[in-house]
């Protein structure tokens, strides 16, 4: 039996491919979890589908694990593809959910696996470190504004002292997490082995992807990333790039902004890839959306070989996208 199920903050659309459909809400809740795994044990050889949507899904999708179904979790640039198949225009909470469904009747996704405890909890912390690095420039863009308040300024500084404070503690946390287990210190090290990419950016990519190796192809991880180049073309009129699908991981899409510049900078292939795009006439943000792309591809191929980066190696498998 096919469920999809919408995921929203405060409830869970639920459709089940029965004769007739049956469309169903649920809180997103701990007890609305149960209650939906409960609802589904009156069918046999259940099979759920539902979109990546981050935070919002987690908690519905490792009860659902726990319990024994089978469960896709499945990026939602697929779902969006799906649809324009389909010829879909409409879009609510109900239709979603039968889409979903539907998809995962036709297309039979993946199964999804949980994250280890400690991966869990690297991406908590991982996130955590984007929250207060939000919050920060929050602070910092109030400041700009000049307050005319003495005390509101001398407030919001020390806001952002104590922020500064709590950044710095959450990447030493960061760096002690991965140090104590062998697997995380393991692909880390051959992560940051590629010239602009760090500690904290390699923690990053594991947090958001888990444990690249288990991935098929790296298509699959540049698409979870919303990297994805898309193309809008249409006769003899239209044939451009479309840009990025940004679906997806936006964080990850966002951490990996910076270490493509400095890899456009240090490291020998990616510089030399970048220089060739530019060449190319592809504007300044299109080059760094492509370093991006390829640290990904760079990051898959040390985690498959298990062998740290190579420029020499590189040069010669590195083409342009």
């Amino acid at each position: 039996m096919y469920v999809g199920i919408d995921v929203a903050k405060a409830s869970l659309q639920v459709c089940v491919l029965t004769s007739p459909v049956q469309q169903v809400s649920f809180d997103n809740t701990r007890s609305g979890w149960k209650a939906l795994a409960k609802y589904l044990k009156q069918w046999d050889a259940v099979w759920v589908a539902m979109e990546a949507t981050g935070r919002y899904g987690d908690g519905v999708s490792k009860h659902l694990y726990a319990a024994g179904y089978r469960l896709s979790v499945v990026n939602p640039a697929r779902i969006k593809a799906y649809a324009q198949s389909q010829m879909k225009r409409q879009k609510t909470d109900v239709i979603d959910a039968h889409l979903i469904a539907d998809f995962c009747r036709t297309q039979e996704p993946d199964l999804w696996q949980p994250l280890s405890a400690e991966g869990e909890e690297l991406r908590e912390i991982t996130r955590h470190l984007d929250d207060l690095k939000d919050a920060r420039q929050r602070e910092k863009n109030r400041l700009e504004a000049k307050p005319k308040s003495k005390a509101v300024v001398k407030q919001i500084e020390q806001l952002i002292a104590l922020l500064d404070k709590q950044i710095k503690q959450t990447q030493k946390d960061i760096e002690h997490l991965v140090k104590q287990h062998p697997h995380l210190q393991s692909q880390s090290n051959l992560i940051s082995s590629i010239p602009g990419v760090g500690l904290l950016t390699a923690a990053r990519v594991m947090a958001e992807l888990g444990d690249l190796s288990q991935y098929d192809d790296v298509r699959q991880i540049v698409a979870l990333t919303g990297l994805d180049p898309t193309r809008k073309q249409s006769g003899s009129s239209l044939n451009r790039s479309g840009g990025i699908a940004r679906m997806g991981h936006s964080a990850l899409r966002a951490a990996l902004f910076m270490p493509a510049l400095a890899a456009m900078r240090y490291n020998p292939i990616l510089k030399a890839f970048a220089e060739r795009l530019k060449a190319q006439g592809l504007l300044p943000k299109q080059v760094v959306i492509a370093v991006m792309r390829k640290l990904l591809h760079l990051a898959y191929g040390v985690i498959k070989s298990g062998i740290p980066f190579d420029p020499n190696f590189g040069k010669v498998k590195l083409s342009t996208p």
